[in-house]
């Protein structure tokens, strides 16, 4: 085989992506595959914590039944990685559901691969012990108790779960959590193509359209890989790729533009070259893969409680003048009203998180320009034990901000304006990441199961 090519719809499956576009690229190119990320930890542990999807079950349902009937009607296979968002099994079978939708209101007939990723706590436990879980900068510190408290934990597949699921006769590959390269170097390594062309390859079209020049909106991304190089031409013909369009996808959710690491190996991009072929394709060569022990990385949620918020914002000047001494004695004076309501046992039983937009609310102590301007916004975040307490709190805190004083003003003062009524809310459980760790398998399948289902 001299060459491969593969579609990438969008970045992420339920953000959506013109049909017109895909149906065209569709039928015009011979592709072996195609393949949709459909998760991400960008949302926080919440989605693999509690159940719930990224995006709405509509959203979902009006991607998939596209690419679902697009893919059988070029009779190629479909993968789908990191179902429902966090690609726990409840996400995953969330999804399997959805499919199996589509296909009765669309007379379809194909065979369903469903990889599992959420790994029985005694198989961690005794990985655990082994020495076999190592953990990534910066990682908490852990026992054995993590993997017994946490309400959820994946383990990120690699690209053989993906090819064993082919083999096995699968037309549609649905997978809990996944790399998102893994989706779409899976099949060109197989077929015997360099792995560091697959690989840089598929760090890209994980993302859909993303490496144009200018994304106004999501598309996809075909991908041509040889055995000297990878091209990438957009879906939409209104988008372009540049060399530095392309070259700068490197910078994206990485801490290292250069070695980006894979269940087995390292992508080391040291020595790729961009170039352009036209106006609107660019090909890849140089891109390298090391391999390296088998590791698959574990994300682990667990919920911690409840949280209720308050969101204003300050515009008095007076008071911006000497913010930090107003605040600093209005989070000591909120605390003294929280004691005096529940007592000195509240101590560490609730947290207040602020985030004051308008001055270091996005970088925090990272900010090089640390100054406030005419207006700050004020965000207030609690969490506690309970939906009741958290929801209280900040509701006692709305108030305390509302008239805390400073000594140039006399009287009843209010100094925080609230875009929305009422001005504080509940949001709901809390979760936090518990685990940023790898473990070591056997064989790349070990903490991957496939079941197979015909529709």
């Amino acid at each position: 085989m001299d060459s491969i090519s593969y579609l990438s719809p969008t970045g992420v499956l339920g953000v959506g992506f013109s049909e017109n576009h895909f149906l065209a690229a569709i039928a015009s190119r011979d592709l072996a595959f195609i393949g949709c990320d459909a998760g991400s930890t960008d949302g926080g542990p919440a989605n693999l914590g509690g159940n719930k999807p990224f995006f709405s079950r509509a959203a979902i349902k009006r991607d998939l039944r596209i690419l679902v009937t697009g893919a059988r009607s070029i009779n190629v296979p479909l993968f789908i990685g990191s179902c429902g968002g966090s690609g726990g099994n409840w996400n995953l079978n969330w999804v399997w559901e959805i499919v199996q939708e589509i296909a009765r209101e669309e007379s379809l007939h194909f065979k369903t691969a469903i990889i599992e990723s959420e790994v029985p706590r005694e198989t961690l436990i005794q990985k655990y012990r082994d020495g076999k879980i190592k953990a990534l900068d910066p990682a908490p510190e852990i026992d054995e108790s993590v993997f017994k408290d946490a309400d959820h934990i994946v383990a990120m597949m690699g690209a053989e779960a993906y090819v064993a699921a082919l083999e096995g006769g699968a037309d549609v590959v649905l997978a809990g959590r996944s790399t998102d390269a893994a989706i779409f170097a899976a099949v060109p390594v197989a077929k015997g193509f360099p792995a560091g062309l697959c690989w840089h390859a598929a760090k890209i079209m994980e993302c859909g359209g993303a490496a144009v020049v200018t994304m106004e909106k999501p598309e996809g991304m075909i991908c041509t890989v040889t055995q000297k190089d990878f091209t990438l031409e957009p879906v939409s013909p209104q988008q372009q790729c540049s060399p530095l369009s392309v070259a700068a996808h490197a910078l994206y959710e990485t801490a290292d533009p250069y070695r980006m690491l894979e269940p087995g190996g390292e992508m080391d991009l040291t020595n790729a070259q961009y170039e352009a072929v036209d106006e609107r394709r660019v090909r890849v060569t140089g891109s390298q893969f090391n391999p390296k022990p088998y590791t698959v990385k574990l994300e682990g949620a667990k919920k911690i409680g409840y949280r209720a918020m308050v969101l204003g914002g300050v515009r008095d000047p007076v008071i911006l003048e000497q913010f930090d001494s107003w605040f600093g004695g209005l989070q000591d004076h909120i605390s003294e009203n929280i004691e005096a309501v529940y007592g000195e046992s509240i101590r560490g039983q609730y947290q207040i998180d602020y985030k004051i937009y308008g001055r270091s609310g996005v970088l925090g102590a990272r900010e090089p320009n640390p100054t406030i301007g005419n207006e700050v916004g004020l965000l207030m975040v609690t969490l506690a034990q309970t939906q009741e307490i958290a929801y209280a709190i900040a509701g006692q805190a709305a108030h305390m901000v509302l008239h805390h004083s400073v000594p140039q003003w006399e009287g009843l003062l209010s100094n925080l304006a609230f875009p929305i009524a009422p001005h504080f809310w509940s949001l709901g459980e809390a979760y936090q990441f518990v685990l940023n760790h790898v473990v070591e398998l056997d064989h790349p399948l070990e903490l991957h199961p496939i079941r197979y289902e015909d529709i």
